[in-house]
């Protein structure tokens, strides 16, 4: 497959972590360190404040702070992407609309995580934020940290009645739903893998790209995979992949990001630990992810 059409936002979407202080406060001179060198190393957009950015422990205030100084270090050389999403539609609305004063380009939502509505409320939470903004938006679906799926079914709905919804974040790992919403969803429609490793198998059934972890570490070496598979050269973007796939499956050993933001210290690059309830990478993690960082060049 040769894909014909660029996707709205671009094909790698770094999901950036959240430094902190030593003080676990938010360092956002460091922020917009990090957002400048995600540009610079290729990101086509970046997402603020996703489940990578500990979006659970960064509370509104913080989070305002962090799509400003984000927008302001990207300089509208790359779209921002707000995350905005949370389990309650109405403070969802409200804060959509104080983060979009900001300069951010489009929203991310999640799937409503904890109160586990039916299929129907779903439709209605992501329609009544659609209905309440003209920003694009992209859904979330990742049903290990929400503990609901939404069905392909139900994406498609709001991708045929909701022109502002515009793509979606697919972390479900089922392939069969994936392709579902490939084949059915309007042509400008957008799925993205919400796995790294997961990134060329989406692809190779229509999907535009990534939205990314590894990304952080590794933009340009992520954008050269998902720009070769976009090509159709896919001999040449299975062995690229091939050569990153320790690290992206490394990253996970425990939650993310504590492992991608040692990855970060490791190359020289530090944000900080991460806020309670996570804690840091213990010294045999970190030996670990030091190791594979080596084995595929990451880390001399």
């Amino acid at each position: 497959m040769e894909f014909k059409r660029d996707p709205r936002f671009g094909r790698m979407i770094p999901a950036m972590v959240t430094p902190f202080n030593a003080d676990l406060e938010l360092d956002l001179a460091r922020a917009e360190e990090l957002a400048d060198r995600l540009v610079v190393g290729g990101s086509d957009a970046i997402i603020v404040n996703g489940t990578t950015g500990e979006s659970p422990t960064v509370f509104y205030p913080q989070k305002l702070e962090l799509f400003r100084a984000v927008v302001r270090a990207v300089r509208g050389r790359i779209p921002v992407i707000a995350n905005v999403g949370d389990n309650c539609t109405a403070d969802t609305v409200h804060f959509a609309q104080d983060a979009g004063k900001l300069g951010v380009s489009g929203f991310m939502c999640v799937v409503p995580y904890y109160n586990k509505p039916p299929q129907e409320g779903l439709y209605r939470h992501f329609k009544t934020i659609a209905d309440s903004t003209d920003m694009p938006i992209i859904l979330y679906n990742i049903p290990g940290r929400c503990s609901i799926n939404m069905e392909a079914d139900t994406t498609l709905r709001l991708a045929h009645d909701c022109d502002n919804i515009v793509a979606i974040k697919e972390a479900s790992g089922n392939m069969e739903q994936i392709k579902h919403i490939i084949d059915n969803a309007p042509a400008d429609f957008d799925v993205y893998s919400g796995d790294d490793s997961a990134t060329l198998d989406i692809m190779a059934l229509g999907g535009v790209g990534v939205i990314s972890t590894i990304g952080n570490v590794a933009p340009d070496r992520m954008k050269a995979i998902v720009d070769l598979a976009a090509r159709g050269e896919w001999d040449e973007a299975k062995a690229a992949n091939e050569a990153l796939l320790p690290l992206m499956t490394g990253l996970f050993e425990t939650s993310n990001p504590i492992l991608v933001k040692e990855a970060l210290r490791l190359i020289g690059f530090p944000v900080g630990g991460v806020r309670l309830p996570l804690v840091d990478a213990t010294p045999e993690q970190s030996a670990r992810l030091a190791s594979i960082m080596r084995e595929v060049g990451v880390l001399d």
